[in-house]
Protein backbone atom coordinates (compact mmCIF):
# COMPACT_ATOMS: atom_id res chain seq x y z
CA UNK A 1 0.00 0.00 0.00
CA UNK A 2 1.55 3.49 -1.20
CA UNK A 3 1.97 5.97 1.88
CA UNK A 4 0.12 9.13 1.37
CA UNK A 5 2.28 12.11 1.33
CA UNK A 6 1.62 14.50 4.07
CA UNK A 7 1.45 17.70 1.99
CA UNK A 8 -1.40 16.20 1.02
CA UNK A 9 -2.66 15.12 4.40
CA UNK A 10 -2.30 19.31 5.51
CA UNK A 11 -4.51 20.10 2.90
CA UNK A 12 -6.95 17.73 3.62
CA UNK A 13 -7.20 18.47 7.01
CA UNK A 14 -7.08 22.53 6.43
CA UNK A 15 -10.19 21.70 3.68
CA UNK A 16 -12.11 19.91 6.37
CA UNK A 17 -11.83 22.73 9.31
CA UNK A 18 -12.75 25.27 7.29
CA UNK A 19 -15.67 23.87 5.87
CA UNK A 20 -16.42 23.26 9.74
CA UNK A 21 -15.69 26.47 10.58
CA UNK A 22 -13.40 25.35 13.41
CA UNK A 23 -10.41 26.94 11.87
CA UNK A 24 -10.90 30.15 9.87
CA UNK A 25 -14.07 32.66 10.83
CA UNK A 26 -14.95 35.26 8.69
CA UNK A 27 -16.83 38.25 8.59
CA UNK A 28 -17.66 40.95 6.38
CA UNK A 29 -16.31 44.37 6.26
CA UNK A 30 -18.56 46.94 6.54
CA UNK A 31 -18.20 50.54 6.11
CA UNK A 32 -20.17 52.55 8.99
CA UNK A 33 -22.27 55.62 7.37
CA UNK A 34 -22.84 58.95 8.62
CA UNK A 35 -26.74 59.02 10.02
CA UNK A 36 -26.24 62.76 9.89
CA UNK A 37 -29.22 64.97 8.05
CA UNK A 38 -27.42 66.04 4.60
CA UNK A 39 -28.28 69.17 2.58
CA UNK A 40 -28.76 69.10 -1.32
CA UNK A 41 -26.78 71.89 -3.59
CA UNK A 42 -26.33 72.06 -7.24
CA UNK A 43 -23.11 72.69 -8.76
CA UNK A 44 -24.00 76.81 -9.10
CA UNK A 45 -25.11 76.53 -5.66
CA UNK A 46 -21.79 75.55 -4.68
CA UNK A 47 -19.49 78.12 -6.84
CA UNK A 48 -22.19 80.62 -5.52
CA UNK A 49 -21.20 79.76 -2.02
CA UNK A 50 -17.68 79.76 -3.12
CA UNK A 51 -17.45 83.06 -4.97
CA UNK A 52 -20.00 84.81 -2.06
CA UNK A 53 -17.58 83.78 0.41
CA UNK A 54 -14.57 85.29 -1.60
CA UNK A 55 -16.18 88.13 -2.37
CA UNK A 56 -17.13 89.87 0.89
CA UNK A 57 -13.61 88.09 3.12
CA UNK A 58 -11.05 91.31 1.50
CA UNK A 59 -8.52 91.14 4.22
CA UNK A 60 -7.64 88.88 7.61
CA UNK A 61 -6.10 89.69 10.63
CA UNK A 62 -5.41 86.73 13.01
CA UNK A 63 -3.71 86.19 16.37
CA UNK A 64 -3.30 81.98 15.76
CA UNK A 65 -1.66 79.09 18.26
CA UNK A 66 0.51 76.90 15.33
CA UNK A 67 1.43 73.44 15.63
CA UNK A 68 3.59 72.72 12.91
CA UNK A 69 5.39 69.52 11.44
CA UNK A 70 8.67 69.35 9.34
CA UNK A 71 9.73 66.23 7.33
CA UNK A 72 8.32 62.87 6.18
CA UNK A 73 9.81 59.80 4.02
CA UNK A 74 12.13 62.44 1.82
CA UNK A 75 13.91 63.46 5.00
CA UNK A 76 13.41 60.27 6.88
CA UNK A 77 12.00 61.68 10.23
CA UNK A 78 9.41 64.24 11.30
CA UNK A 79 10.33 67.14 13.79
CA UNK A 80 7.23 68.41 15.51
CA UNK A 81 6.76 72.12 16.79
CA UNK A 82 4.09 73.07 19.02
CA UNK A 83 2.64 76.43 20.97
CA UNK A 84 4.19 78.48 18.47
CA UNK A 85 2.34 81.79 18.77
CA UNK A 86 1.53 83.46 15.11
CA UNK A 87 0.05 86.11 14.10
CA UNK A 88 -1.41 86.86 10.01
CA UNK A 89 -2.17 89.43 8.31
CA UNK A 90 -4.01 88.74 4.63
CA UNK A 91 -5.01 91.32 1.72
CA UNK A 92 -6.31 90.89 -1.41
CA UNK A 93 -5.07 91.08 -3.70
CA UNK A 94 -2.03 88.72 -2.88
CA UNK A 95 -0.40 89.89 0.12
CA UNK A 96 0.57 88.63 3.21
CA UNK A 97 2.50 89.04 6.28
CA UNK A 98 2.69 86.27 8.92
CA UNK A 99 5.66 85.87 12.29
CA UNK A 100 5.62 83.35 14.51
CA UNK A 101 7.08 83.04 18.14
CA UNK A 102 9.18 80.68 19.75
CA UNK A 103 7.88 79.24 23.02
CA UNK A 104 7.96 80.18 26.06
CA UNK A 105 9.97 83.60 25.56
CA UNK A 106 8.22 84.93 22.78
CA UNK A 107 11.39 85.63 20.07
CA UNK A 108 10.74 85.72 16.65
CA UNK A 109 11.15 82.46 14.92
CA UNK A 110 10.31 83.65 11.51
CA UNK A 111 9.10 86.59 9.68
CA UNK A 112 8.04 86.02 6.15
CA UNK A 113 5.59 88.59 4.31
CA UNK A 114 4.34 88.14 -0.12
CA UNK A 115 2.96 90.46 -2.28
CA UNK A 116 2.37 87.16 -4.34
CA UNK A 117 5.08 87.66 -6.58
CA UNK A 118 8.12 88.00 -4.63
CA UNK A 119 8.71 86.98 -0.99
CA UNK A 120 11.02 87.64 1.81
CA UNK A 121 11.60 85.70 4.85
CA UNK A 122 13.75 86.55 8.05
CA UNK A 123 14.79 83.77 10.21
CA UNK A 124 16.87 85.47 13.44
CA UNK A 125 17.69 81.81 14.81
CA UNK A 126 19.68 81.21 11.71
CA UNK A 127 20.72 84.93 10.72
CA UNK A 128 19.29 84.76 7.38
CA UNK A 129 17.22 86.65 5.19
CA UNK A 130 15.60 84.53 2.19
CA UNK A 131 14.29 86.82 -0.85
CA UNK A 132 13.06 85.01 -3.97
CA UNK A 133 9.71 84.95 -6.50
CA UNK A 134 7.04 82.92 -5.70
CA UNK A 135 6.95 80.92 -8.61
CA UNK A 136 10.68 79.67 -8.64
CA UNK A 137 11.18 76.35 -7.32
CA UNK A 138 12.07 75.35 -4.00
CA UNK A 139 16.31 74.89 -3.44
CA UNK A 140 15.46 71.81 -0.97
CA UNK A 141 16.97 73.61 1.58
CA UNK A 142 17.75 72.00 5.26
CA UNK A 143 15.98 74.49 6.82
CA UNK A 144 12.42 73.64 6.55
CA UNK A 145 11.26 77.47 6.76
CA UNK A 146 13.18 78.34 3.60
CA UNK A 147 11.32 75.61 1.49
CA UNK A 148 7.85 77.44 2.49
CA UNK A 149 6.23 79.70 -0.39
CA UNK A 150 4.01 82.87 1.37
CA UNK A 151 1.40 82.41 -1.64
CA UNK A 152 0.82 79.01 -0.22
CA UNK A 153 -0.36 79.94 2.90
CA UNK A 154 -2.27 82.69 1.67
CA UNK A 155 -3.83 80.54 -0.82
CA UNK A 156 -5.26 78.58 1.62
CA UNK A 157 -6.42 81.29 4.26
CA UNK A 158 -8.30 83.28 1.57
CA UNK A 159 -9.69 80.61 -0.68
CA UNK A 160 -10.16 82.33 -3.63
CA UNK A 161 -13.51 82.79 -6.12
CA UNK A 162 -14.55 80.47 -8.99
CA UNK A 163 -13.45 82.81 -12.26
CA UNK A 164 -16.00 81.40 -14.90
CA UNK A 165 -14.05 83.21 -17.70
CA UNK A 166 -10.77 80.88 -16.62
CA UNK A 167 -11.83 78.66 -14.83
CA UNK A 168 -14.28 75.45 -15.26
CA UNK A 169 -16.06 73.83 -12.00
CA UNK A 170 -17.64 70.17 -12.09
CA UNK A 171 -19.37 68.50 -9.56
CA UNK A 172 -18.70 65.39 -8.16
CA UNK A 173 -21.28 64.05 -5.67
CA UNK A 174 -20.15 60.20 -5.32
CA UNK A 175 -17.19 60.99 -2.38
CA UNK A 176 -16.83 60.60 0.85
CA UNK A 177 -15.64 62.84 4.11
CA UNK A 178 -13.63 60.14 6.10
CA UNK A 179 -14.62 60.37 10.02
CA UNK A 180 -14.19 58.61 12.90
CA UNK A 181 -16.25 58.67 16.00
CA UNK A 182 -14.81 58.43 19.86
CA UNK A 183 -13.57 54.86 19.86
CA UNK A 184 -11.74 55.77 16.44
CA UNK A 185 -14.05 53.37 14.01
CA UNK A 186 -14.22 54.91 10.42
CA UNK A 187 -17.20 56.63 9.68
CA UNK A 188 -18.25 57.52 5.89
CA UNK A 189 -20.25 60.66 5.00
CA UNK A 190 -20.86 61.70 1.17
CA UNK A 191 -19.81 65.19 0.51
CA UNK A 192 -19.40 67.27 -2.97
CA UNK A 193 -16.28 67.30 -4.64
CA UNK A 194 -16.29 70.67 -6.92
CA UNK A 195 -13.04 70.07 -9.67
CA UNK A 196 -12.10 73.14 -10.88
CA UNK A 197 -10.39 73.30 -14.49
CA UNK A 198 -8.08 76.25 -15.25
CA UNK A 199 -8.22 76.98 -19.14
CA UNK A 200 -4.89 78.59 -19.64
CA UNK A 201 -2.62 78.96 -22.80
CA UNK A 202 -1.40 75.67 -22.43
CA UNK A 203 -4.84 73.56 -22.46
CA UNK A 204 -7.15 72.96 -19.21
CA UNK A 205 -5.51 71.42 -16.59
CA UNK A 206 -6.37 70.66 -13.16
CA UNK A 207 -6.32 73.50 -10.79
CA UNK A 208 -7.82 72.86 -7.44
CA UNK A 209 -10.55 70.87 -5.94
CA UNK A 210 -13.40 72.10 -3.40
CA UNK A 211 -14.93 69.61 -0.87
CA UNK A 212 -17.83 70.72 0.93
CA UNK A 213 -19.50 68.78 4.06
CA UNK A 214 -23.06 67.97 3.53
CA UNK A 215 -24.19 68.84 7.22
CA UNK A 216 -23.27 72.58 6.85
CA UNK A 217 -22.45 73.12 2.69
CA UNK A 218 -19.32 74.89 3.78
CA UNK A 219 -15.67 73.95 2.22
CA UNK A 220 -14.00 71.39 4.30
CA UNK A 221 -11.35 70.87 2.46
CA UNK A 222 -8.97 72.27 -0.73
CA UNK A 223 -6.35 70.83 -2.71
CA UNK A 224 -4.61 73.12 -5.12
CA UNK A 225 -2.29 71.82 -7.79
CA UNK A 226 0.78 73.11 -9.83
CA UNK A 227 1.37 73.38 -13.17
CA UNK A 228 3.00 70.27 -13.52
CA UNK A 229 -0.46 68.38 -12.11
CA UNK A 230 1.14 67.87 -8.35
CA UNK A 231 -0.21 68.49 -5.34
CA UNK A 232 1.17 71.73 -3.94
CA UNK A 233 -1.26 72.61 -1.02
CA UNK A 234 -4.07 69.81 1.08
CA UNK A 235 -6.19 72.39 3.56
CA UNK A 236 -8.41 71.39 5.68
CA UNK A 237 -11.33 73.71 7.13
CA UNK A 238 -12.94 72.81 10.79
CA UNK A 239 -15.02 74.19 13.49
CA UNK A 240 -16.47 77.21 11.44
CA UNK A 241 -17.29 80.58 13.40
CA UNK A 242 -19.18 83.64 13.04
CA UNK A 243 -16.19 86.73 13.01
CA UNK A 244 -17.71 90.14 12.25
CA UNK A 245 -21.02 88.70 10.10
CA UNK A 246 -19.11 86.42 8.23
CA UNK A 247 -18.33 82.54 8.93
CA UNK A 248 -15.15 81.44 8.39
CA UNK A 249 -12.60 78.26 10.27
CA UNK A 250 -11.59 78.25 13.53
CA UNK A 251 -9.01 75.18 12.79
CA UNK A 252 -7.29 75.22 9.22
CA UNK A 253 -4.60 72.84 8.86
CA UNK A 254 -2.15 73.46 6.00
CA UNK A 255 -0.43 70.49 4.55
CA UNK A 256 2.42 71.29 2.21
CA UNK A 257 3.23 67.89 0.53
CA UNK A 258 6.42 68.69 -1.66
CA UNK A 259 8.06 70.91 1.43
CA UNK A 260 7.09 67.94 3.68
CA UNK A 261 5.33 70.78 5.97
CA UNK A 262 2.47 70.72 8.06
CA UNK A 263 0.79 74.00 9.80
CA UNK A 264 -2.04 73.71 12.07
CA UNK A 265 -3.69 77.25 13.04
CA UNK A 266 -6.14 77.69 16.12
CA UNK A 267 -7.62 80.69 15.58
CA UNK A 268 -7.87 82.88 19.18
CA UNK A 269 -9.00 86.13 17.44
CA UNK A 270 -9.91 86.54 14.30
CA UNK A 271 -10.80 90.01 12.19
CA UNK A 272 -12.60 90.36 9.09
CA UNK A 273 -12.24 93.00 6.64
CA UNK A 274 -10.48 95.61 8.92
CA UNK A 275 -8.31 97.91 7.34
CA UNK A 276 -4.59 96.99 6.73
CA UNK A 277 -2.05 99.15 5.60
CA UNK A 278 0.56 98.30 2.62
CA UNK A 279 3.47 99.60 5.57
CA UNK A 280 2.25 96.32 7.18
CA UNK A 281 3.27 94.15 4.61
CA UNK A 282 6.60 95.55 4.34
CA UNK A 283 9.99 93.40 5.52
CA UNK A 284 13.31 95.26 5.54
CA UNK A 285 16.56 93.31 5.53
CA UNK A 286 17.72 93.22 8.65
CA UNK A 287 21.90 94.91 9.49
CA UNK A 288 24.43 92.43 9.53
CA UNK A 289 21.86 89.15 8.01
CA UNK A 290 23.05 86.53 5.93
CA UNK A 291 21.13 87.23 2.72
CA UNK A 292 19.87 84.15 0.49
CA UNK A 293 18.32 85.00 -3.55
CA UNK A 294 16.43 82.23 -4.31
CA UNK A 295 16.62 83.68 -8.23
CA UNK A 296 19.78 82.99 -8.74
CA UNK A 297 21.95 80.29 -9.82
CA UNK A 298 22.50 77.52 -6.94
CA UNK A 299 26.26 78.56 -6.31
CA UNK A 300 25.48 81.85 -6.05
CA UNK A 301 22.67 82.19 -3.73
CA UNK A 302 24.37 83.57 -0.80
CA UNK A 303 25.13 86.89 -1.15
CA UNK A 304 27.85 88.99 1.68
CA UNK A 305 26.28 90.19 5.10
CA UNK A 306 24.45 93.36 4.84
CA UNK A 307 26.65 96.05 6.93
CA UNK A 308 27.63 96.17 10.58
CA UNK A 309 25.18 97.12 12.72
CA UNK A 310 28.01 100.52 13.63
CA UNK A 311 27.19 101.85 10.31
CA UNK A 312 23.62 102.27 11.31
CA UNK A 313 23.98 103.65 14.75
Amino acid sequence: MRRSSPFWLIALLIAVLSTSGCLFHRRPVEDQYSKAPLLQATRQELIDIVNRQADATQSLKATVDIDASAGGIKKGEITDYKEIRGYILALKPGQLHMVGLMPIVRSTAFDMVSNGTEFKLWIPPKNRFVVGQENVPTPNSKNPMENIRPQNIYDAVLISRIDPDTELAVLDDNGFEILHDSKGHRILRPDYELIIILKDGNGPRLSRKIVFGRTDLKPHRQYIYGPDGKLVTDSHYANYKEYDGINYPSRIEINLPQEEYDFTFNMLKVEINSTLSQDQFVLDQPPGAEVIRLDRPQSSLVEEKGPPLAQYK
